[in-house]
């Protein structure tokens, strides 16, 4: 069991300090130049990371429509041209350099008709899976909120489909239980079901919490700190997991808290 914590809302430097692992959320991460990473910013990231022997996963590049997240590492997994896939090459490179334990990658959107866009979809992992294999690099596909209705992958029937449909040893689960809990609308025996459903093909777990509601805002998806919402997390000490599982939260003191209270949970 390793406890991490994401660079989505604290800085590496911190959680490298804290935390038994990070996960490095490229879009926020610095290390872009016009659209590429910097071979100047990967060396200085790797000093870092051996100066504190640190594990790491990875967070590559995904579809966003918010106004903080940078337009030139928008990538939608259902429509993917060149330059998203150089993007995607790009995370899996690092993840090689760096030997990380996994790159999270999202699915894609609903465009138009379902069906379409989820052939769509797994013909782009399809690519991105090979790729990864011949780099040793294990991707897991996330599972998204179904409180929003563009999202594809929101039900253990749909992510377990396309995995089996890849059909790649290198493609495998990052489950997302504060999604998950969004998409069972708060309701913890559908929510102790779903996970049980995808335990066998999970290689990375986010964790954060909320009420299992939708919202205006975000879809309901607060990425709240542990105890602030409506999840029962004994249900991830049900699955023995042995991996990482990492807090998404917005600061270094909502980490630091859901750390110990997620210890507690897992023992």
């Amino acid at each position: 069991m390793i406890i991490g914590a994401s660079t989505l809302g604290a800085e590496l430097i911190e959680l490298a300090e804290i935390m038994d692992s990070v996960e490095l959320y490229l879009p926020k991460l610095g290390i872009y130049e016009k659209g590429t990473i910097s071979k100047e910013c990967v060396e200085e990231l790797i000093d870092l990371l051996s100066t504190h022997k640190i594990k790491t996963s990875i967070h590559a590049p995904y579809f966003s429509d918010s106004t903080n997240y940078p337009r030139d590492l928008v990538v939608d997994t259902t429509q993917m041209q060149k330059h998203h896939f150089k993007l995607m090459e790009e995370a899996i490179n690092l993840s090689d350099h760096i030997e990380s334990k996994v790159v999270v990658i999202h699915p894609g959107r609903i465009i138009e008709n379902r069906e379409e866009s989820l052939g769509s979809m797994i013909e782009n992992l399809k690519q991105l899976a090979s790729y990864a294999e011949d780099h040793g690099v294990m991707l897991g596909l996330e599972n998204k909120e179904g409180t929003n209705p563009e999202n594809l992958c929101t039900t253990p029937e749909e992510i377990i489909r396309v995995i089996k449909e890849v059909g790649s040893e290198n493609l495998a689960i990052t489950f997302d239980i504060g999604h998950a809990n969004l998409t069972c609308k708060g309701d913890q025996k559908k929510l102790a079901t779903f996970t049980e459903k995808l335990r066998e093909r999970i290689v990375h777990i986010h964790v954060h919490d909320n009420m299992g509601e939708n919202t205006t805002q975000y879809h309901g998806d607060t990425h709240s700190p542990i105890g602030t919402g409506c999840i029962d997390f004994n249900i991830l000490h049900k699955i023995k997991y042995n991996g990482i599982y990492n807090l998404e939260m917005f600061s270094t003191e909502e980490i630091r808290k859901s750390r110990k209270l997620l210890k507690n949970y897992l023992i």
